[in-house]
């Protein structure tokens, strides 16, 4: 099986590289995208472009989106060969809806609020990468990502996701039981409301790639 890796805000390829070797080491073809995040010139649609670039035309495809990677993801979908559409912590947009709507119109921020509450941390606190990202990652690996933040353009978070309706593909939503992001309750919400469907609680938090990489591979390939 070839599996498509879309990486979420930032769209480094890197976000992937302890995924990529597992899949490939159980036969599969494993592709990491690269996001054009640096470029204010570049919105979803170019996004796709990148992702149908980066696929070829080899075959089938799973594709597999993390976080914001679900506004550009399913956008590829009528130009490859996506017998199934994974998303990963990801965001669920509705059409017409901006990625900087999102928040406001999900209740992300109430969920996050509520969550920190809950685990003991101040919800007034500036936003922290470490806190709220990088809390379960190795520090090897958050050393590394540390070292090379990527870019991200504004430009996406501006636009209206232009599909009329979800892609017609069969699609997974996967949720880390310790995201502080998209808290679990929250993503089983969103996905329930906007998708119909059921999470799939995973182990891990919003970056379960860089964390969790084997119990990762486990859920996309079962």
């Amino acid at each position: 099986m070839r599996y498509v890796l879309v990486p979420g805000a930032g769209g480094a390829a890197w976000y992937w590289h302890r995924v990529v070797p597992l899949l490939r080491d159980l036969g599969h073809d494993a592709i990491a995208v690269d996001l054009p995040t640096g470029d204010d010139k570049a919105g979803l649609r170019e996004y796709a472009d990148a992702i149908v670039a980066a696929a070829g035309n080899e075959g089938d495809v799973v594709l597999v989106a993390q976080s914001m990677g679900g506004f550009s993801a399913p956008l590829a979908c009528d130009r490859l060969p996506v017998t199934q559409l994974v998303l990963v912590n990801a965001m669920i947009p509705a059409p017409g809806e901006t990625a900087g709507e999102y928040w406001a119109n999900t209740g992300q921020e109430a969920a996050r609020r509520a969550l920190d509450v809950r685990e003991g941390r101040d919800p007034d606190a500036e936003f922290d990468l470490l806190v709220h990202f990088f809390h379960d990652v190795p520090p090897a690996v958050t050393e590394e990502a540390m070292r090379g933040q990527p870019p991200q353009s504004d430009t996406p978070f501006g636009e209206p996701w232009p599909l009329p309706a979800w892609p017609d593909v069969p699609t997974r939503a996967l949720s880390g039981r310790e995201d502080r992001l998209f808290p679990l309750e929250y993503q089983e919400r969103v996905v329930r409301e906007r998708l119909g469907l059921a999470v799939e609680p995973i182990p891990g938090g919003h970056l379960c790639a860089l964390s969790r990489p084997a119990d990762l591979v486990a859920h996309l390939t079962s």
